[in-house]
């Protein structure tokens, strides 16, 4: 038991002496493991916090997840017939259930692509691509950078930015 103790204790600081504390415009966040954690700021814009932390740590491409709430989120949704997004405002306080996306690179631009699903009060649910949503309570994230470039070309004929492996 004493061992086992022991090794979990040196686990442990292991783990807090790799973690490396990071503050930024609206956010904190701890490296860990070669991921971080991130907690955007109580009123603060998720697209302008996340950009800011991608854009401070220089991750080109990668994998974003979280939760939290918010109390003003504007959703996407894709035409296909007019290859255009329809945009809509939600002004209630909604709890983030699922924000899931990725980092990649599209016309010289860090793109982050971006989908939702938030709980109303009703416990029915919204969900479509994230244009913005302003932290209302917490919003705590973590990304997932790889060591590699990703970049999309729009495709003209369906309307939408699609991963061009030719030049990756």
């Amino acid at each position: 038991m004493k061992q086992l103790l022991t090794l979990i204790l040196s686990s442990t600081i292991l783990v807090t002496m790799n973690a490396q504390t990071l503050k930024g415009n609206h956010w904190t966040a701890k490296s860990v493991e070669g991921a971080y954690i991130v907690s955007i700021e109580d009123r603060a814009s998720i697209l302008g916090a996340l950009t800011d932390f991608i854009t401070s740590q220089k991750i080109q491409a990668g994998q974003i997840t979280g939760i939290g709430a918010t109390n003003e989120a504007t959703l996407r949704f894709f035409d296909p017939s007019s290859k255009k997004y329809v945009d809509k405002t939600f002004n209630e306080q909604m709890e983030i259930s699922n924000l899931s996306g990725n980092i990649s690179e599209a016309e010289g631009k860090l793109l982050l692509h971006l989908h939702i699903t938030l709980g109303r009060k009703d416990y029915t649910a919204l969900a479509g691509h994230l244009l913005d949503a302003k932290i209302r309570g917490a919003g705590e994230f973590f990304v997932y950078p790889i060591n590699s470039k990703v970049f999309k070309v729009k495709n003209e004929d369906v309307g939408l930015y699609f991963y061009d492996f030719a030049h990756q």
